[in-house]
């Protein structure tokens, strides 16, 4: 038995002291650009994101559709693993068919499908638009388009046909695969375009919306790979990897990584070696979660592409409680960090750290960067919106997203907590967060309170973060008055609107 000579400290208990703000320190200058997968030292990695957040491995946050916009804001998410390999194949699929600027089919539908039929399908997928093809399939003989500016059920009719209401082939101006995305926005405002089908063999291989292009002046740091295609991870997990991980990357994943609350395991460094032998350095592998810097070098040699940090520390998360094992976010962070430099002068290769978890506001993301964390992996943050797979539900007027945990009896992720078939016990909650909005508008928020805070510590990029940020822990007096000392007011919810959506 060893006891450390230290306090068990979290995210809560420091704050940064401002430096010296000079005329360089202006928001446009500041990048917050991070590497994902690990590197040689002074060279840049294979994959870097724009935005230092990514989600967590979550039925209940990394859906397709997160995945989607979160690459588009600069992100990467990870698509859950507590699933059948095939049905997470998938999800990975659906994401990779995403091109920067080109949307694949998401709704068709036949000349004969009802108005109606149409307008639920719209409004069940969030689209503005579906293709008319002969199938009634998104690969069928390409016929038109229809959209909810082209009829309304008052005036024509649930029962008519697309037929009726339908913009022809013939009439619509289209482009070939060949298009270059500039050159597709160029012929949306040229024709004064709403959507510009690309065909190929007959087919809509996928189409470009005005609105994409108007996005894409604001959300201009999108993560994608070499051939243009949004980037996503994956989970894994250290039982069915030999069939999981080449499935994926089949499916042409860019990252992968080990789903576990404790990652100091040769299970993981088992996972590692398979993935290095079949694949050598094409494919990258996360692992984690440690909590020390025993842990870290151990999952670093290895072969590691990034390491999670953090246990028990997550808003849904009950290890520490039901086990007693865990650290404060802090201290762990603070001694992985440090064996992270370490390897990196001793190795010449620099292993990426993920804060995983301790995380209640934008401010703890911005100490955990401080403190040397390279990316932040966020579940709670990412389920209040409206990316993400849960239920939007009201309760007593207020809005909220269904959220559970991995280890909670909901996702039944037995094995992952080394609880063969049943569970004997949860390490995880099921609850509500507070509805948030659009991912879109919250990261964008997040990056400016990062942003703001880089400049008053003087740093333009997250290294120089890392290096000459000055923290200072906090006495329990100083706690209550870091928050606002008066009653703050929150405007009321209107009701009105159904009690369950979505």
């Amino acid at each position: 038995m060893k006891i450390l000579d230290e306090i068990s400290r979290t995210l809560s208990e420091y704050l940064l002291i401002p430096g010296l703000t000079t005329e360089e320190c202006t928001p446009d200058r500041v990048d917050l650009g991070a590497p994902l997968v690990r590197h040689r030292t002074g060279e840049e990695p294979d994959i870097r994101i724009a935005t230092p957040m990514v989600s967590a491995i979550m039925q209940a946050v990394s859906s397709p559709r997160l995945a989607v916009a979160l690459a588009q804001a600069g992100g990467l998410s990870f698509i859950h693993q507590n699933q059948q390999i095939e049905d997470q194949q998938a999800e990975v699929l659906a994401v990779k068919r995403h091109k920067a600027g080109f949307r694949t089919v998401d709704v068709a539908v036949a000349p004969q499908t009802p108005l109606g039929d149409v307008a639920r399908l719209l409004a069940a997928t969030e689209q503005g638009m579906a293709v008319v093809t002969q199938s009634g399939t998104a690969d069928g003989e390409f016929l038109g388009l229809i959209g909810l500016d082209d009829f309304h059920l008052e005036r024509h009719g649930a029962t008519e046909p697309v037929s009726s209401r339908m913009r022809t082939r013939e009439g619509l101006v289209t482009a070939s695969t060949s298009v270059s995305l500039p050159e597709a926005n160029e012929l949306i405002w040229q024709h004064r375009l709403n959507a510009l089908p690309v065909i190929e063999n007959g087919q809509v291989v996928s189409l470009v919306l005005k609105k994409d292009c108007q996005a894409q002046q604001t959300y201009h740091r999108t993560t994608v790979d070499n051939a243009e295609r949004l980037r996503v991870g994956a989970g894994i997990n250290s039982r069915d990897y030999s069939d999981r991980i080449p499935a994926l990357v089949d499916a042409g994943v860019d990252v992968l990584c080990l789903d576990s609350s404790d990652g100091y395991s040769e299970y993981q460094a088992k996972t590692l070696e398979f993935a290095r032998n079949k694949y050598g350095d094409g494919v990258h592998v996360g692992a984690g979660n440690v909590v020390d810097g025993r842990a870290f070098r151990y999952l670093a040699e290895a072969g590691a592409a990034f390491v999670k940090v953090g246990i028990g520390g997550g808003a849904i998360c009950t290890t520490r409680a039901q086990k007693g094992i865990g650290r404060g976010q802090a201290s762990a962070l603070l001694d992985v960090v440090a064996a992270r430099d370490a390897y990196a002068h001793e190795t010449g290769t620099y292993v990426p750290l993920a804060c995983d978890g301790g995380l209640l506001n934008d401010s703890h993301m911005t100490i955990a960067l401080a403190m040397g964390a390279d990316f932040i992996m966020l579940g709670r943050y990412f389920a209040r919106l409206d990316e993400s797979p849960s239920r939007k539900v009201q309760i007593d007027g207020q809005w909220y997203k269904e959220y559970w945990g991995e280890g909670s009896r909901r996702a039944q992720n037995a094995a992952r907590y080394g609880q063969r078939g049943q569970m004997a016990f949860e390490e995880g909650v099921d609850g509500y967060v507070p509805y948030a909005g659009s991912l879109y508008d919250n990261v964008e928020e997040t990056r400016a309170k990062l942003t703001a805070t880089m400049i008053s510590c003087g740093s333009t990029t997250l290294r120089d973060f890392h290096r000459d940020a000055v923290l200072v822990p906090v006495s329990a007096e100083s706690l209550t008055q870091t928050g606002a000392q008066i009653h703050v007011r929150r405007p009321a919810i209107t009701d009105g609107e159904p009690s369950v959506i979505r």
